[in-house]
């Protein structure tokens, strides 16, 4: 069976989950108790336009970086170096800039920073090269490939900077973070539209098919005739391109670019990823759950501190959420097989 008639016959219906409405419900209903009651508790500090455009303004980065690993986390994979990637390419196209634009004129600073992006692309096509590379032909688990190559990415980034901030942007690589368009950040515009893209991709693609269905079962997907390596380095590129982006945005919003960037990422787009009903085993999850549990934990962060509780203490409570979803999702998984088995006895 291919691609296009598992399509056609609804099979992506049946490796996404059947109650996945009810739960993105569910967490529709929390994002509005949990607006209505910090809203009760902290009045308009919380509500007020000042609290809503910081809010708007800091989710993009993590929004796009959660989507990077949404495409890794369907197949039953994980890319821990999506950070890596946003920060090296990030420093990719500072350094072009820091080092072409000064004494440029008008024209030639528009074609360097058209060359900063399109070498800050580059960049991440040639680590999702590697990381498609090393999963699909060396045989390496996603977690352990992708922390080899976390790793590579930010001793390079360390040694050719050392460890250095690298500032001082032209203002349309600064609108990528910090820009407005008709009143709303661009950078919330820019995820509104990955976000969009990666659905469509998921949703109405041979592609994106192949995705969930090597997240079900990928022997059974390579025996059905598809070409699971190839669909792989794909899941890999995209992921990477899509964490360039976030690296982008980053820069915009900081005027700045630094290997050590966005490390508590890694943990927060897992926890949205898992909390917005994504499967880390594979095969299961959506972009509008991720955008519901993305608000929510935005809201709960916004909310805890204008409460001034401790940042230390908020990853902690990331970590035990982590950890409490997980084993929820672990839990609902087993009961899951063990309804199947039972409906087949």
């Amino acid at each position: 069976m291919t691609i296009s008639s598992a399509s056609r016959i609804g099979l992506i219906g049946i490796v996404r989950p059947g109650g996945g409405y009810v739960y993105q419900l569910g967490l529709s209903l929390l994002l509005v108790v949990l607006v209505t009651l910090f809203s009760v508790l902290l009045g308009n500090g919380f509500t007020g336009r000042a609290n809503l455009l910081s809010m708007a303004v800091q989710l993009p980065e993590l929004g796009i970086l959660a989507l990077a690993m949404l495409v890794t986390m369907l197949h039953g994979g994980i890319n821990l170096s999506a950070v890596a990637t946003a920060n090296m390419c990030a420093l990719t196209a500072a350094s072009i800039l820091t080092a072409k634009i000064p004494g440029a004129d008008g024209t030639m600073s528009v074609v360097w920073m058209v060359v900063s992006i399109a070498a800050a692309l580059a960049v991440s096509l040639l680590i999702g090269l590697l990381n498609g590379a090393i999963v699909t032909y060396a045989g390496v688990h996603p977690m352990l490939a992708t922390l080899g190559t976390m790793i590579l990415i930010r001793g390079w980034s360390l040694g050719l900077t050392h460890g250095v901030v690298i500032s001082g942007f032209p203002e349309p690589i600064r609108f990528f973070g910090s820009g407005f368009v008709f009143g709303m950040p661009f950078g919330l515009l820019l995820l509104a539209a990955c976000a969009v893209v990666v659905a469509v991709i998921l949703g109405r693609t041979p592609f994106g098919a192949a995705i969930y269905l090597i997240g079900s079962n990928e022997r059974a997907t390579e025996y059905s005739g598809v070409n699971t390596k190839k669909i792989l380095f794909g899941i890999y590129l995209l992921s990477s391109l899509l964490a360039c982006v976030a690296g982008i945005v980053m820069m915009g919003r900081f005027n700045s670019a630094n290997s050590s960037y966005g490390e508590s990422y890694i943990l927060v787009t897992v926890l949205a990823l898992v909390l917005g009903g994504t499967d880390p085993y594979g095969g299961f999850g959506t972009v509008s759950g991720l955008v519901l549990s993305l608000a929510i934990l935005q809201v709960i962060a916004s909310a805890f501190n204008q409460l001034h509780l401790s940042a230390f203490l908020t990853l902690a409570i990331w970590g035990l959420l982590v950890v409490g979803v997980s084993a929820v999702t672990v839990v609902t998984r087993r009961s899951r097989s063990s309804s199947a088995s039972d409906a087949v006895r």
